[in-house]
């Protein structure tokens, strides 16, 4: 089975309808793929471009077992299935991702302890179960200090910063949803993102490395190149190779990094999938990490990333959709993506824009002068 070579008109399955699924479903069709996606919601963006639509939970065997006989090839969009759920359906799909990648990055515990064995350096910590072990780690930690759930945060959320002894009980309150990981600070010059691609063949290609800015934990930004030395450039490669080695990777994966201040690379966490900070390549680069997914599970050969030109991406969220769509007039620059999401509520990911530039500090301070980003 891993030398299963999905053609043009089979069917490729993606467990999740959300923009990630949606763009990787546009970059499928072009190659004249059929796609049948699993989502309990109802006119979702992946569903909205999909051929087949099965509506269930993402833990609903009988669904899950639906999607298999439908597809020739299973993907996800997302991490947070049902390890056990996606297990079975690999005994009984073509899955090549496997689910074990699911196992490891859906538990920050694991997942860092992988990317310690693959020799890669994580931000001290320790692994927290009660309140007591907090109160054991912190003082060899140092303040402030992380504590996150070992599952289910994202964008910030399940996550608690302890700036001193007084604030250990109220953020101990995490522990009530489980285990959790006690993070060392790290004053980070930088946050970047390397984001990677394996097919069953074990070719490898790497899309340029993003510079990330965030807002309320949500990223803002993504400028391509990254504004790094090249030494940092060199190592986040290879960090990012070695963890894809030792995960036997199949598909795509974003590993994303703290620099420090001395330029020091730190794995903050791991997405094996396509990723918010690598929508760039849809405008920047020779194929776009939606492209390259689809052809590592299907077991083509990986296309050669060039970036064409440098970029900024912005996110849009809820509060930023009408002022965008009403600055499109004025901006013929703007490759505009929303994801065809009705309810624009504060904070949702509505879309994304990209800005192809010789100049990314120019624009920057467009972006900015626009006001609506704040």
């Amino acid at each position: 089975m891993s030398n299963s070579f999905i053609k043009p008109g089979q069917t490729i399955g993606i467990i999740g309808g959300g923009q990630l699924g949606r763009m990787m479903a546009l970059a499928a069709k072009e190659a004249g793929f059929k796609i049948a996606v699993l989502e309990p919601g109802d006119d979702s963006p992946c569903g909205q471009v999909a051929d087949i639509e099965i509506k269930a939970s993402y833990d609903d065997q009988a669904a899950l077992n639906q999607l298999a006989e439908v597809s020739d090839v299973i993907t996800y969009e997302f991490e947070n299935i049902d390890y056990e759920g996606l297990k079975q359906l690999s005994e009984r799909a073509f899955l090549p991702q496997g689910a074990e990648l699911i196992r490891i990055t859906q538990n920050r515990v694991l997942e860092k302890e992988t990317i310690v064995q693959a020799g890669v350096p994580v931000a001290p910590y320790a692994v927290i179960n009660e309140v007591k072990d907090i109160y054991d780690n912190i003082e060899r930690l140092g303040y402030p200090a992380v504590l996150k759930t070992a599952r289910g945060g994202y964008d910030g959320k399940g996550q608690f910063v302890i700036k001193d002894v007084s604030e250990v009980e109220e953020a101990s309150s995490l522990l009530e949803r489980g285990e959790c990981v006690l993070e060392k600070w790290i004053d980070f010059d930088k946050e970047i993102s390397v984001i990677i691609t394996r097919n069953m063949n074990g070719e490898i290609s790497f899309f340029p490395v993003g510079e990330n800015i965030h807002r309320d934990n949500i990223l803002h930004e993504t400028i391509v190149p990254a504004r790094i030395s090249n030494k940092v450039k060199i190592g986040a490669g290879e960090a990012a190779g070695k963890i894809a080695e030792a995960l036997s990777l199949v598909g795509t994966l974003a590993v994303e990094m703290f620099i420090g201040v001395d330029g020091e690379i730190y794995i903050n966490e791991l997405a094996p999938r396509p990723h918010n900070s690598g929508h760039y390549t849809i405008e920047a680069c020779s194929i776009s990490q939606f492209g390259q997914h689809i052809r590592a599970i299907c077991n083509w050969p990986l296309k050669r990333v060039d970036l064409l030109k440098p970029a900024v991406m912005v996110n849009i969220l809820g509060e930023h959709q009408e002022g965008v769509i009403n600055s499109l007039s004025e901006h013929p620059e703007w490759s505009v993506h929303l994801y065809g999401k009705a309810d624009p509520k504060e904070k949702r990911k509505m879309g994304h824009i990209t800005i192809l530039a010789d100049d990314t500090d120019a624009v920057l301070e467009e972006i900015e002068q626009t006001g609506i980003w704040g």
